[in-house]
């Protein structure tokens, strides 16, 4: 098709300008070559897609055979699922509508949100069905002893409520885990773009802790210069605060927690989050980020632990398009690294 012959049909169809009022990726074509491509077509398959094969604007083997038949062939709408066009694992659901001039609509309609909502519920069940069945045994068991007056003292009761009132901490403190790790997991495909600087939050979220930083000091380094990254600042105080909590948990009492911060080529700002505990050892660092995976159960619940922190950290950098790296040595400590784009 030639540029004129592509005007002429821009034209009389009178289609250009109501393309560009939709959000989502829309396609006019006609004998297989894309007549017209919205801005958010563009963003998504290429700027040079207007007058190609609309099989190579939309490289999918699923779309293919849909693609390369002409409108009189396509009596009605078809629509496809898509997986992983532009971003892995994002998914699409295209519609391809024949016009009556023989041309046909390309419409692509983005699922991620939708599905991760799906999945939310269905990892939010499986999640709060599975953990909360300890801590509601260990509340039902003793609620069932204290019903007994006379088979428990007035110490005794005493002692069986601190744990109860523990245990029902912990169950809050999962639960609103588990929602939180829902709505970072169901915006992953949504990148932030405000402005964050992190100095001052930094500042922020150390002044959080101060409670908990009783035997440690709390140091900063900032060799970033202008430490500003394109996030969002709720969730990157959230993964600051789950990083620095675990440090303080986990560090040596005595010893600093260092929160450095540095340039990390080509664009990137680097948040390292530094303490001097007992380490990890290399076997258990691949599972770190996975839900409710811990290296000493046992310690991880007395320190009022939910096993999700730092899958919440892992969903927030990839929300982020960050990086993020651990490292650590027994007996030295572990450093958590997180590389951001800057704004």
């Amino acid at each position: 098709m030639t540029g004129t012959e592509n005007d002429q049909i821009v034209r009389a169809l009178g289609a250009e300008d109501l393309f560009a009022a939709f959000e989502e990726p829309l396609l006019l074509v006609r004998d297989r070559r894309v007549v017209i491509a919205n801005q958010a077509a563009r963003s998504l398959l290429g700027s040079h897609i207007e007058g190609s094969d609309v099989r190579l604007a939309i490289r999918h083997p699923a779309a293919g055979p849909f693609l390369a038949g002409e409108g009189e062939a396509v009596a009605e709408p078809v629509r496809i699922e898509l997986v992983g066009l532009g971003e892995l694992g994002r998914p699409w659901e295209l519609t391809i509508a024949p016009l009556p001039d023989g041309s046909r609509l390309v419409r692509l309609a983005d699922q991620s949100q939708q599905r991760a909502a799906e999945q939310m519920r269905v990892d939010f069940v499986a999640n709060a069905s599975h953990e909360l069945r300890t801590p509601l045994a260990t509340l039902l068991g003793f609620l069932e002893t204290l019903q007994d007056e006379e088979a428990v003292d007035a110490e005794t009761r005493q002692r069986f409520v601190g744990i109860m009132f523990g245990e029902a901490k912990r169950m809050r403190g999962l639960l609103d885990d588990l929602m939180s790790l829902s709505r970072i997991e169901a915006e992953r495909f949504t990148a932030p773009r405000d402005t964050v600087e992190l100095i001052p939050l930094i500042e922020e979220v150390t002044a959080s802790v101060a409670s908990l930083a009783k035997d440690h000091v709390i140091q900063v380094e900032n060799a970033a210069g202008d430490a500003r990254v394109s996030g969002d600042g709720i969730q990157l105080s959230q993964m600051l605060n789950n990083l620095v909590v675990n440090a303080l948990k986990y560090g040596r009492a005595g010893t600093p927690v260092l929160i450095r911060l540095e340039e990390s080529p080509p664009d990137l700002v680097r948040i390292g989050v530094i303490d001097q505990g007992e380490g990890i050892p290399a076997v258990h660092i691949p599972r770190l980020t996975e839900r409710f995976y811990r290296v000493d159960a046992g310690r991880s619940r007395s320190v009022g632990g939910t096993g999700l922190g730092l899958a919440i950290v892992k969903h927030i950098v990839l929300r982020h398009r960050g990086r993020l790296d651990i490292q650590s040595e027994l007996g030295v400590g572990t450093t958590v690294s997180v590389s951001l784009p800057r704004a």
